[in-house]
């Protein structure tokens, strides 16, 4: 309440699905990208919509590198690759 909310497009309105996509910014917090660099979220880009591929890709390489959120309990070290 009493923020100012920002929706940036990219290139397509919508997905598939007919769901609007949108990059959400509350003030100045562009909260995608908060969410991916607290742990809360992964970086994923569908093409051609991937403006801001390397911004979400470098949130999540802090969270990995930092143990945060879902990556807390993981140590990349140590976990067998797949």
């Amino acid at each position: 309440e009493g923020k100012a909310v920002r929706l940036e497009k990219d290139v397509n309105e919508t997905d598939r699905y007919g769901r609007l996509l949108r990059y959400v910014y509350i003030d100045e917090i562009f909260v995608i990208e908060f969410l991916v660099k607290q742990g809360y979220a992964y970086a994923v880009s569908y093409p051609p919509d991937i403006k801001m591929q390397e911004q979400l890709r470098s949130a999540e390489t802090d969270a990995r590198e930092n143990f945060r959120g879902l990556w807390g309990s993981c140590n990349l070290e140590t976990t067998p690759a797949n």
